[in-house]
């Protein structure tokens, strides 16, 4: 199968999880039902805890501002060059963040497209 077909179709795959996921959680927020756990600060991995940091943020942060963060917030120290290293290969697969300048960061975010 041709290579750009099969990303073309694991695009449309992600996709549609992604709808449905995101149908799950309004039916479960409108029905009352507890939201999922949320993990815990022990079980968070160093890329856990820059997505939560970025999540609430809500605005492209720079690395030196989530090493401070990650310190105050979760009690991790945080190596810079290991991070951005890390956070760079994220991108390079589309993997939960961009990059928004030199150093600093957003989460990646593919707003639905409307319907025709």
């Amino acid at each position: 199968m041709n290579n750009h077909i099969s990303n073309e179709i694991l695009s449309l795959f992600e996709s549609l999880l992604r709808a449905q996921l995101h149908v799950i959680r309004q039916l479960r927020k409108a029905s009352g039902a507890p939201p999922k756990a949320e993990k815990t600060e022990e079980s968070m991995s160093h890329m856990d805890i820059v997505h939560n940091i970025l999540q609430q943020q809500g605005k492209p942060v720079h690395v030196n501002e989530i090493i401070v963060l990650a310190q105050k917030r979760f009690n991790v120290k945080l190596d810079k060059e290991s991070l951005v290293s890390a956070i760079t290969k994220r991108i390079k697969r589309h993997d939960r963040f961009i990059k928004t300048g030199p150093n600093t960061f957003s989460l990646l975010t593919r707003p639905f497209e409307e319907e025709r």
